[in-house]
Parts: structure tokens; C-alpha cells; sequence
């Protein structure tokens, strides 16, 4: 259950179209838009500061006409400050970028709130979390990954889930309510197990659209989510 006291935002599920069939990607928004997803997670990688390669800006601003959901883009790229204005004029309402690749966050998330978007960091499997800890006031989310970055599909990391409390600690101090997301083998089984260590925000790729019928699936995740938090209350 999560602790008391602490301060939760409502479930969210925000599919990543990393998994999607990129050859039909308004389609495959506009799916999980129809079906009730909350968010339309991004996943840009450079090739650079993870070993793959997906969407950059121009694809973002495509893909913005084509739905109402906020776009929640992951940058898991190198030098994040070099490309932050693109993706704010692209149509990014949230993002993250990794404190692995910007030791001195503050002036790219002060960029991001000025231009009207949330903004917060993002931590690797094995990066402590004190790396984020001095820069939760400046934060409207935290993404905690629970696998390596750079490829969906990969197995669900428990462990990283011990950083959120840690997170939530500093958040509470800061008298902020910060977003928790997870990212990385997220599924019917492993969602409940990241609620309870206090995540709200879940990202789901290739079991959402990996699923034989992707709107039922949906369904299923947002009926947990509802289940989740009557349990959390």
C-alpha cells in the first residue's frame, strides 16, 4: 500500500508507440486515443546515449495534429539541451531527458516551464537516486527505468522500484507532487507491483500494442489502474 501521507496523483497509463507499426503510427495513436489511453508516451534515442535509433522532432510534429492526448516524450538522448527547443516547438507537453546526460538540469527544466511544458528527469537502471534527489523542487515527473534504455520489450527490473520512496520523500519535502513514472516491462502483472512502490504513471509498450486486440487491452490496464487506486485509497 502506499505510505501515508504521501501524496499520489491518479493512475495514468501512457502507451509507447516505440512498439507500435510505425508504418501506420496516426492510426496506432488514434486507437489508443479512442480506447482511453491518458498519454501518448515518445521515445526518441540517438543511437548515441542508447544503442537505437526511433523518432525525432519532425515526427512529433506530424503526429500532433493527429490527437488531443499530451505527448509524453522521453528524450534518451545525448546533449538534450541542443534539441530541447525542437521538441518544445514539435508539440511536447511533457519531458524528460536523463540526468546521466545533463549533470546540470535546472536551466534545460527552467526552459521547459517557460515554454508552458512540464518537464523532469530520467534515471538508467543503475544510477542512484541522489543523482535526481537536489532537483525534485525544479521536477513535475520522474521517470524511473525499469530496464535499460534503448529497446522495448525487455524484462521487468524490480530493484529500481526501491529509488521511488526516496523520491516521493523529497517531493513531499519540497511540497510538490511530483509524477512517478515507470518505463520497461510493464504489464497486467508488473503494474501493480511499481503502484505499490508508488508510481502513478505507467508506460506500457509492446504489451499494449503487442496485444491481439489492443482497445480491449487497454481496457484492462485502465480497469487495474481503477482497482489500484481504490486499493492505494
Amino acid at each position: 500500500m502506499v505510505l501515508p501521507g504521501r501524496l499520489v496523483p491518479t493512475g495514468k497509463l501512457a502507451p509507447s508507440i516505440l512498439s507500435s507499426d510505425f508504418s501506420r503510427l496516426a492510426e496506432e495513436v488514434a486507437v489508443i486515443e479512442s480506447a482511453g489511453a491518458h498519454w501518448i508516451h515518445i521515445d526518441v534515442m540517438d543511437g548515441h546515449f542508447v544503442p537505437n535509433l526511433t523518432f525525432g522532432a519532425p515526427v512529433v510534429r506530424c503526429l500532433r495534429p493527429c490527437t488531443k492526448l499530451p505527448f509524453d516524450v522521453h528524450l534518451m538522448i545525448s546533449e538534450p539541451a541542443r534539441y530541447l527547443d525542437d521538441f518544445i516547438a514539435a508539440g511536447a507537453d511533457w519531458v524528460t531527458f536523463h540526468i546521466e546526460a545533463e549533470p546540470d538540469p535546472e536551466p534545460l527544466l527552467d526552459k521547459l516551464h517557460a515554454a508552458g511544458c512540464k518537464g523532469g528527469l530520467a534515471l538508467r537502471p543503475g544510477t542512484p537516486v541522489e543523482a535526481v534527489l537536489p532537483f525534485i523542487s525544479a521536477c513535475d515527473i520522474v521517470l524511473v527505468m525499469t530496464v535499460e534504455p534503448g529497446f522495448g520489450g525487455q524484462s521487468f527490473q524490480a530493484e529500481p522500484l526501491k529509488k521511488i520512496a526516496a523520491i516521493q520523500s523529497a517531493a513531499t519535502a519540497a511540497g510538490k507532487v511530483v509524477e512517478i513514472e515507470v518505463d520497461g516491462g510493464i504489464d497486467l502483472e508488473t503494474l501493480p507491483l511499481a503502484a505499490e512502490a508508488g508510481a502513478n504513471v505507467f508506460v506500457a509498450g509492446s504489451a499494449v500494442y503487442g496485444a491481439p486486440d489492443v482497445p480491449r487491452r487497454v481496457a484492462e490496464f485502465r480497469a487495474l489502474l481503477a482497482r489500484v487506486g481504490e486499493e492505494a485509497r
